[in-house]
């Protein structure tokens, strides 16, 4: 993932927490639903864009063909090396690499998929063009993103509970980034502008997302992404006061736990 300033640290406690909290409680369905829809197309070759900790790599693995290529890339080295470590039942080429510069040829690959990485491309007309270079004619982009962050429960609360602890300069990186890409109509003009010829299939997905605790998914949210970077910016004492805000605040919605709270994501696909 690139992203400008605070947002762009991925460092290695936010890398380890994202694996493990995160990606159960938000990311994994719709790793398995990107999967399952690229496992119907007939590919040989796949490209991931921002891959993070590989949990859309892994159910790729899991769900293709052992004869398809897969490589992997993320801009951040840190979310990469946790990847590694997760293990694959085939080889898996894993590169650095920036989604507006992919270090590989002209129609190197048939499907080239990216998992709630598309908000954070700085360009994303140029990353998108850069996918479409990579593909085949014919070869499928595929990818998803947020939507809007009133859609999404866990977030919104998380976003409001630190909010009112920095009431003259409230945090908002859930909102501005993960929950900034959601206008279908954006999303094909820079599609349109990277050279995508006809309309994108975007599809709204909803499903649920579970913690046992208020207090897991307030860790996820507040030490396991870049919001954390947006917090001690401000004031690196108060980084616990503010989890424990958000976990209070996601008690007092959902109840002492387990908590289940809805996310929403749009799914878009658009050939070349």
């Amino acid at each position: 993932m690139q992203m400008p300033g605070n947002d762009r640290r991925f460092g290695q406690d936010i890398a380890a927490l994202y694996q493990e909290l995160l990606v159960p409680l938000i990311f994994a369905p719709y790793a398995v639903d990107l999967a399952t829809r690229l496992a119907r197309l007939p590919v040989a070759s796949v490209l991931e864009l921002a891959a993070g900790t590989g949990v859309v790599t892994r159910e790729l693995d899991s769900r293709l063909p052992p004869g398809v290529q897969l490589v992997a890339t993320d801009l951040n080295e840190t979310m990469l090396a946790v990847a590694q470590k997760q293990g694959m039942s085939r080889p898996v080429l894993w590169r650095q690499a920036d989604a507006m510069a992919v270090p590989f040829g002209d129609a190197s690959f048939d499907a080239v998929v990216c998992q709630f990485g598309a908000m954070f491309f700085p360009d994303r007309a140029r990353a998108f063009a850069e996918a479409r270079r990579v593909l085949q004619p014919g070869g499928t982009l595929l990818f998803n993103v947020w939507d809007r962050i009133e859609t999404n429960d866990f977030a919104q609360v998380v976003q409001d509970a630190v909010a009112g602890l920095f009431p003259d300069d409230p945090p908002r990186f859930l909102e501005r980034l993960p929950h900034g890409y959601f206008s279908g109509s954006q999303i094909a003009r820079d599609l349109a502008e990277a050279g995508f010829a006809g309309n994108p299939v975007i599809e709204t997905v909803a499903a649920d997302s579970t913690a046992d605790t208020p207090a897991i998914a307030a860790v996820a949210y507040c030490q396991g992404t870049p919001l954390r970077n947006e917090i001690v910016a401000r004031d690196a004492s108060r980084l616990e006061a503010a989890t424990e805000a958000a976990a209070a605040a996601i008690g007092a919605r959902f109840g002492a736990g387990p908590v289940t709270g809805r996310i929403q994501a749009l799914v878009v696909r658009i050939e070349r």
